[in-house]
């Protein structure tokens, strides 16, 4: 028996393997694209079978399916949203402009899955068609972008999931080293003392500065193009179907909030809900470098770096110094941050790059867009659970650290004047001896003055 099948599209005959049950289109795609060797992420294409199992239902209730077909679409649909067939999506993630192959690819699969319900053979497209049935009242330009946004809407949840977990261990190592001085800085040099607790604080605080940023391009992201068809203005699809596709997508999803855009021409020429969203992942993304920046600054050492904090010991860190262990947890998240960045700049080229009536690079800003949100998805709860909650703190290091400095100094001036604490300063730098010892010994303040001056200086702790 042959291992393949014939199979005909509208540039002729194609060799399909026997067992595929993608068709013709898929496996030229296969052939054209040997690109990366890796597919668009398994969310995109389980979000593509809802959208496929919704229009089903939606053209079943127009009158634009029989029953018997729209039944069998939305039965082989759901074999894919279950995890099934996975090894049919083999496209390969740069691919043809509008995702049309990984569109088509879909209705292949479908159509072939289909037909065997209703007791046909592979390829033989008479029961279900991959176009005049699975994709009846669509076009690759309202799916695409649809199926793009169902498939951030679970990551994102998850995503804001962990960084409210993130913000309370922030919060909570705020509070538990509330009491622990150490000294500021400023252009990495000594500054006013502060606490450690309000550092971690204003962690938490700039973290959760972002979450409104992310609810608005959730808010853009919920509203669809699907019903624009080819260009926005739903040639093909009738009234009652783009009624119809939304509620069966809230029913698909479980997701109410799901609506139509207001301008099914704008949202599918447009792709800036992206652009959105991209944008406030990268904000996200700079501040956790920066965070983790901090981390490994303040954990720097153990014996001439700052030392300050202690972070948990994850791995070993050096194969040829004995005993050394690196801030692996904060390093990972600096690169987690520094794809998110390199991601969102593919993205808005390609955000910027539609003509006319349709952007056509919606793959790459899938690709990318699903992977930001993975990646920050995974490091920040990594960051969370394996860093943050067991940083512990170096006290009397810290507070040697902060009498040590010359910028304790400052809280002196509206004391003993400005002349004179720049004398103790001076007295400091040349002797090495701490701020607090010179002033003590010029007979400016006592010991108990000067921890009570740097206590009374010292920031609200939020």
């Amino acid at each position: 028996m042959s291992a393949t099948r014939k199979e005909k599209d509208s540039l002729g005959e194609v060799d399909v393997p026997r067992d595929a049950y993608y068709g013709a289109q898929t496996t030229r795609a296969i052939s054209n694209y040997q690109i990366t060797g890796r597919t668009l992420p398994w969310e995109l294409i389980r979000a593509l079978a809802q959208v496929k199992k919704a229009a089903a239902a939606a053209n079943l209730r127009s009158g634009d399916l029989e029953e018997e077909t729209a039944a069998a679409i939305m039965a082989a649909a759901d074999e894919v949203i279950a995890g099934g067939h996975r090894s049919e999506f083999r496209v390969d993630a740069f691919q043809s402009g509008a995702g049309v192959s990984q569109h088509m690819n879909m209705n292949e699969v479908l159509a072939n899955l289909a037909t065997e319900r209703l007791g046909g053979n592979k390829g033989d497209y008479d029961k279900v068609h991959p176009n005049d049935h699975v994709n009846r009242s669509q076009s690759s330009n309202d799916v695409m972008p649809t199926s793009i946004r169902l498939a951030t809407l679970p990551i994102l949840d998850r995503l804001e999931a962990n960084l409210a977990e993130l913000i309370g261990s922030l919060h909570r190592k705020g509070q538990e080293f509330r009491s622990v001085i150490k000294a500021g800085r400023t252009h990495l040099q000594d500054a006013v003392p502060t606490t450690l607790g309000s550092e971690f604080h204003a962690y938490a605080a700039t973290i959760n500065a972002q979450l409104p940023f992310l609810g608005m391009a959730r808010s853009s992201i919920e509203q669809l193009n699907i019903g624009a068809t080819a260009i926005g203005n739903g040639v093909n699809a009738s009234d009652e179907y783009k009624i119809f596709v939304i509620e069966e997508l809230r029913r698909v999803t479980g997701r109410p909030s799901l609506g139509a855009a207001d301008s099914r021409y704008a949202a599918t020429g447009s792709m800036y809900s992206f652009a959105q969203l991209s944008a406030a992942l990268r904000n996200l993304a700079l501040e956790l470098i920066k965070i983790s920046n901090d981390l490994r600054l303040m954990d720097s050492g153990p014996r001439t770096g700052l030392a300050e904090i202690h972070l948990p010991a994850r791995h070993p860190g050096s194969s040829i110094i004995p005993g050394k262990v690196n801030p692996v947890i904060p390093e990972m998240m600096n690169q987690i941050g520094f794809q998110v960045v390199g991601n969102d700049t593919a993205i808005s080229m390609a955000v910027q790059a539609g003509q006319l009536e349709l952007n056509v690079m919606t793959p790459v800003i899938a690709k990318n867009l699903i992977e930001s949100l993975t990646i920050l998805e995974n490091g920040t709860r990594t960051l969370d659970l394996l860093c943050i909650s067991g940083i512990t703190a170096d006290v009397p290091h810290n507070r040697e650290l902060a009498e040590n400095s010359l910028g304790v100094i400052t809280s002196l001036t509206p004391i003993i004047g400005y002349a004179a604490a720049a004398d103790i300063a001076k007295e400091a730098l040349s002797s090495g001896k701490s701020i607090k010892t010179v002033a003590v010994e010029s007979g400016h303040l006592t010991g108990a003055e000067f921890d009570s001056m740097i206590s009374d200086a010292l920031p609200p702790e939020r």
